[in-house]
């Protein structure tokens, strides 16, 4: 029996705002839902940024070099 939480395999989404690849089950910097899509972040520096403009980031108009 495998206990889901000690598997090896992870899943990654692309932050947003910065573009660094963020693990989807452990996202430093929580999630934002818009418009009933998930978005991943790399810390909550990025996840307050994309919720005061989220169609900016997401449209690629706005981004955050790291």
């Amino acid at each position: 029996m495998k206990i889901p939480f000690l598997s090896s395999k992870s899943e990654t989404a692309t932050d947003p705002v910065c573009n660094m690849s963020v693990d989807t089950g452990n996202p430093s910097g929580g999630v934002a839902t818009h418009e009933g899509e998930v978005y991943y972040f790399c810390g909550p520096g990025c996840r307050v940024a994309f919720e005061k403009d989220p169609v900016a980031y997401i449209s690629g108009e706005k981004s955050v070099e790291m």
